[in-house]
């Protein structure tokens, strides 16, 4: 089943057209990235799909729901963490989740509870200070837990990751990793490596229609290309290949890549053995996200 389906999603502000067509399935229990540009509409879409702005066309449904906007029913079924969350800063972070769950009507013992159990989630269970001394990972993992108070079956987050150090963002990353358990994960990106290391699923969006999108792994091996990467221990060598095939092309240091349909790998070898070229490495190139994002963009 898919948590979330938008079809044929268009958004326009003045001239600018922001969002072209816009279609995205999102599948239960995945943890979906967003990827695109900065300004490439990510958060104009995730706005949308909160009924927060109104479409100019199209289709949103959240667990089988439609979005309508200004009428937010299917936002009980969303958790939703901004780009820079907001917060009482004279509070602490249990006092803060407390008077949230209050305001969802929980009960004391059921908000005690939950308050603790999400605190210790994301690292925050000892935590005394104030909020107005948190730094931004912090923040943000508080964020996550108030997102996630009301047990979301959708957690949108929009660049959780993009301010942060690379301590900060590993822990956001193994927290969305945690919950994928509890609930089904979007989250917006520009950061590559992060989509590679938790994401199951994946759509790139440019010019404002989602270009290519699917799960990972799928991806991958859809564009994989016969490519090879080698290096060897001396300049030298990758000047005598480079004359003998000239398609090679240097990517580092006594290091070239070159395509099967170029040269095919065993003749390759056979020239090196022959010449007796010592290797240091000997791969076959695996598609990269950025990669693909390049090749998205340029299109």
């Amino acid at each position: 089943m898919d948590m979330l389906r938008i079809g044929d999603l268009h958004k326009r502000f003045g001239e600018k057209e922001v969002l072209r067509g816009l279609h995205l399935s999102v599948p239960e229990h995945s943890i979906y990235g967003f990827i695109g540009k900065n300004g490439a509409g990510k958060t104009t879409a995730m706005k949308t799909v909160l009924g927060l702005l109104q479409a100019d066309a199209g289709e949103i449904t959240v667990n089988g729901e439609h979005v309508v906007y200004g009428q937010t029913a299917t936002n009980r079924y969303i958790g939703y963490l901004p780009d820079v969350p907001e917060f009482y800063p004279f509070m602490t972070a249990r006092e803060y989740l407390r008077f949230c769950g209050e305001i969802c009507g929980m009960k004391k013992a059921e908000n005690e509870s939950r308050c603790k159990e999400l605190l210790d989630l994301v690292g925050l269970g000892e935590e005394t200070h104030r909020i107005k001394g948190f730094s931004r990972g912090m923040k943000q993992r508080l964020g996550i837990a108030q997102a996630l108070l009301h047990r979301p079956k959708l957690l949108i987050c929009d660049e959780p990751t993009s301010a942060l150090d690379p301590v900060g963002r590993k822990e956001i990353l193994d927290i969305l990793l945690a919950v994928r358990k509890q609930t089904t994960v979007l989250f917006s990106t520009h950061i590559l490596s992060d989509v590679e290391r938790i994401c199951t699923d994946v759509a790139f969006l440019n010019n404002g229609a989602a270009k290519i999108q699917g799960k990972l792994s799928e991806m991958k091996m859809r564009y994989r290309r016969e490519e090879y990467r080698l290096e060897t221990e001396r300049e030298t060598d990758i000047t005598i290949l480079r004359k003998a095939f000239p398609q090679m092309k240097s990517v580092g240091q006594n290091q070239v890549v070159f395509s099967a349909n170029d040269y095919a790998a065993e003749v390759v070898l056979r020239f090196l053995a022959d010449r007796k070229i010592s290797l240091l490495k000997w791969e076959r190139e695996e598609p990269t996200l950025e990669s693909l994002f390049m090749e998205v963009t340029r299109k």
